[in-house]
C-alpha cells in the first residue's frame, strides 16, 4: 500500500508530504484547487512521461517520492531479477525533474529504466480515472477480467507458452520459405560461379609457384649466363679458382711437414674446394636443366590470368580464398537441394505446434465460458444494487479467425440498461454513467477475486448522484476492507465514507498560488460536507445531514 508521498516544486506546489493508511481515504477540493496535479505527480513515480513545464515556476528542480509498503506482493524475485536492494516491507519511488527537460528514476536510491519503474509501479498501484472507461470496450481488456475472475491463469500460462512455441515455428518456416525463394532465384547465377570454380582445379599454393616459374623463365638467358660464368671461374683455365686453390692446398701440405701450425688452413683450404666443387656441379647441371620453353610460358601465363581474373571478379586475395568460396558455394547448392525437406519438417513442425496452440486455447476458452454464467450474475447482482435493477449482461464468445497471445477467443461484454433494449456491445449502448457504475462494479468483483495493488479511483463517480451515489461509496467501502483505496470525489455521499479526510485547496497571495492538502478533524469533515451539500452558503440543515452521513 502507498504509506507516504512527498511532493516538491512541481505545478503550483512548494512542498508537501502527504501520508496515508489503509482502508478509504477520500481527497475533496473545489473545482481547480489541485487534486489533479497531486495525481499527476503521483503518476510520475508510477513512470509516466516526465516535462519540464510540469516544474514549479523558477526552480531548477522537481522531486516526486513516494513510499510503498510491499511485504504483501511477493517482489523479491522481480527485485533480484534486476539487481535492486530489497528489504521485504518497504519501497521507495523517486522521480527527478530538472528545467533543461532531464530527468532520472529511483528505486530505493538505486537509479533505474524508466520501463522497469513502470514495471513495478504496476504491480503497486493502480490508477482508475474515467479515461480508463474507455479500455472497457477493448476484447484483451475483457479477456483479462474474465480470466482473473475465472481463476485461469494457469491455463492461460501454458497457452501463452504454446502460442509461443508455434509462432517461433511459424516464423522459422517462413524465414526459411522466404530464403528458398531467394536463394533459388540465384540458384542458377551460384552454379555457374561454382561450376567455373570447380573447372579451374584450383590447388593450395599454386599461385606462388606459378609466378615463381614465370620468373624464371622470363628471365632464363640471364641466369644461364650467370650458371655458365660460375662454372667457367670455378674449373676452367689456370687461374680457375679450383687450379688457384689445389695449388695452394698443394704448397701448404708442403710446409705442413715443417711446420705443423699450417695443418688447420690446410684443412680449411680442402674443405674449400670440396664446397666450391659442388657448387661448380651444381650450378652445371641447373645450367642444363634452365632453358627457355614459349610452350610453357604461354600456358603459366595463362593460368594465371585465370587465377587473377578469379581472385579480381570474387574480391578475394589469394587462391586459398578461392577455394573456400568454392566450398559455400557447394553448400549452398546442398542446401539449395534439401530446401524443400527442410521445409516440409517444419511444415509439420507448425502443423504440429499449432494444434498444440489450439488445444490449451480450447481448455482456456472452456474455464473462461464455465465462469461468464456466474460473473454475469455477480454483475447483475453489483449493478442492481446500484439501482440498475433491469440490466442485462453478458459475455459472448466466438471463436478468433487468427489466435493471438490472449486466446482463441474473442470476447464482447454486450449491456442493455432496461429490458426493452436489445443488448449490444458495452461501448455502444452504455451511457457515461453507466460505464463508470459497471467498471466500479468490475473493479470490486476482482478486488474480492485477488490482491490487488492500491487503487485510486479518479472522480469514477461521474454521472451519479443521491441514493446511486451513496451506494457507489459504500461499494468501495466494501472494497476498502481488504485492500487501501482512495478516491477523489465531489460528492458528499462519498466523502462521507472515508476513515482518513484530506481536503486539496490553494493559497493565493499577492506574489503566488500554490496548492496545499491537509487532513480533516472531524468538525471540519462536518464543514466540508456541508459545503459539499449546500454550496458557499453552509446551512443548518446541511451541517445536521453531514453529521447524519458521517454517523456523528
Amino acid at each position: 500500500m502507498l504509506k507516504s508521498l512527498y511532493i516538491e516544486n512541481y505545478a503550483l506546489i512548494d512542498s508537501i508530504h502527504i501520508t496515508f493508511d489503509s482502508g478509504l481515504t477520500v481527497i475533496t477540493g473545489e473545482t481547480g484547487a489541485g487534486k489533479s496535479i497531486i495525481l499527476g505527480a503521483l503518476s510520475l513515480i508510477l513512470g509516466q512521461r516526465a516535462e519540464s513545464r510540469h516544474i514549479k515556476q523558477d526552480v531548477d528542480k522537481s522531486v516526486i517520492e513516494g513510499v510503498f509498503k510491499i511485504s504483501d506482493y511477493k517482489l523479491k524475485n522481480f527485485f533480484e531479477e534486476r539487481d535492486w536492494v530489497y528489504n521485504g516491507d518497504e519501497c521507495i519511488l523517486r522521480r527527478e525533474i530538472w528545467s533543461n527537460g532531464k530527468s532520472r528514476a529511483f528505486v530505493n536510491d538505486s537509479p533505474v529504466l524508466l520501463s522497469h519503474l513502470k514495471e513495478l509501479a504496476e504491480k503497486l498501484i493502480d490508477i482508475h480515472s474515467q479515461h480508463q472507461n474507455l479500455s472497457l470496450s477493448d476484447n484483451a481488456f475483457q479477456l483479462n477480467i474474465v480470466d482473473i475472475l475465472a481463476n485461469s491463469s494457469i491455463e492461460l500460462n501454458e497457452f501463452e507458452k504454446a502460442y509461443a512455441l508455434y509462432k517461433s515455428s511459424e516464423k522459422k518456416f517462413k524465414n526459411l520459405q522466404s530464403e528458398s525463394i531467394k536463394c533459388r532465384e540465384e540458384e542458377d547465377f551460384i552454379r555457374f560461379q561454382f561450376d567455373v570454380l570447380n573447372d579451374a582445379k584450383l590447388q593450395p599454393g599454386e599461385q606462388e609457384q606459378l609466378e615463381a616459374e614465370l620468373e624464371a623463365l622470363t628471365h632464363s638467358e640471364d641466369i644461364k649466363s650467370g650458371l655458365f660464368l660460375t662454372t667457367t671461374l670455378l674449373s676452367e683455365g689456370e687461374t680457375s679458382v679450383e687450379s688457384q686453390l689445389r695449388s695452394i692446398s698443394d704448397k701448404l701440405q708442403s710446409i705442413e711437414k715443417v711446420y705443423s701450425k699450417v695443418s688447420e688452413l690446410s684443412q680449411r683450404v680442402k674443405s674449400a674446394f670440396i664446397d666450391l666443387k659442388d657448387v661448380r656441379e651444381e650450378a652445371s647441371r641447373l645450367f642444363e636443366v634452365v632453358d627457355f620453353d614459349p610452350d610453357r610460358q604461354s600456358f603459366i601465363e595463362n593460368r594465371l590470368s585465370t587465377i587473377y581474373g578469379l581472385l579480381k571478379k570474387h574480391s578475394t586475395n589469394n587462391v586459398e580464398e578461392l577455394i573456400e568460396l568454392q566450398k559455400e558455394m557447394g553448400e549452398q547448392l546442398k542446401n539449395i537441394e534439401s530446401f524443400d525437406e527442410q521445409l516440409s519438417i517444419l511444415e509439420n513442425e507448425v502443423a504440429d505446434n499449432r494444434a498444440c496452440m489450439l488445444e490449451k486455447g480450447k481448455v482456456l476458452s472452456e474455464k473462461r465460458k464455465a465462469a461468464a454464467p456466474n460473473i454475469e450474475r455477480q454483475l447483475i447482482d453489483q449493478l442492481s444494487s446500484l439501482k440498475m435493477n433491469n440490466t442485462r449482461f453478458i459475455c459472448e464468445f466466438t471463436e478468433k479467425v487468427n489466435p493471438d497471445i490472449t486466446g482463441i477467443d474473442d470476447l464482447q461484454f454486450l449491456f442493455s440498461a432496461n429490458k426493452s433494449s436489445s443488448l449490444q456491445p458495452v461501448s455502444e449502448i452504455a451511457s457515461g454513467g453507466e460505464v463508470s457504475r459497471l467498471m466500479l462494479c468490475l473493479k470490486s468483483m476482482i478486488a474480492g477475486a485477488v490482491a490487488l495493488p492500491t487503487i485510486i479511483f479518479d472522480e469514477i463517480d461521474t454521472g451519479t448522484s443521491g441514493d446511486v451515489a451513496d451506494r457507489v461509496g459504500a461499494i468501495m467501502k466494501m472494497m476498502s476492507k481488504g485492500m487501501q483505496v482512495v478516491v477523489i470525489t465531489h460528492l458528499p455521499q462519498i466523502a462521507s465514507k472515508g476513515d482518513v479526510h484530506f481536503k486539496v485547496y490553494k493559497d493565493e497571495t499577492d506574489e503566488e498560488v500554490t496548492t496545499n492538502i491537509k487532513t480533516l478533524s472531524l468538525n471540519e469533515r462536518i464543514d466540508e460536507i456541508a459545503g459539499m451539500l449546500s454550496g458557499a452558503h453552509i446551512t443548518s440543515e446541511a451541517l445536521q445531514n453531514a453529521r447524519v452521513m458521517l454517523k456523528v
